[in-house]
């Protein structure tokens, strides 16, 4: 089992930033991918960025520039550095952790509202 917490949403102007953490625990040794996720309102889920490797991450183009996916592996967190935001970066956003187990898990969801 792996349990994942997430913290660092909140409301913010367009063109502001926040910094979104995830924290695993239990068995983080399982883990082969940690990373971000977000759900709009009437939107399928879609990857943010993740990281699959010590040198090795994925952001997605919408966001590529930025947003940025950061890893402390001593404290088996993961960091989403988010900047210039937009109205369409609000959305519900997960941390995510794929595992050698072949099992997905998934963070509560925090929130981002980009809003003046």
């Amino acid at each position: 089992q792996v349990q994942l917490v997430e913290s660092g949403g909140g409301l913010v102007q367009p063109g502001g930033s926040l910094r979104l953490s995830c924290t695993a625990s239990g068995s983080v040794f399982l883990i082969d991918a940690l990373g971000w996720y977000r759900q709009a309102p009437g939107k399928q889920r879609e990857l943010v960025a993740n990281i699959t490797g010590p040198s090795s991450t994925n952001v997605a183009d919408s966001v590529k520039g930025r947003f940025t996916i950061s890893g402390d592996a001593a404290k088996n967190t993961v960091y989403l550095q988010m900047n210039s935001l937009k109205r369409e970066d609000t959305a519900v956003y997960y941390c995510f952790a794929g595992t050698t187990a072949d099992r997905d898990y998934w963070g509560q969801g925090t929130q981002v509202t980009v809003s003046p």
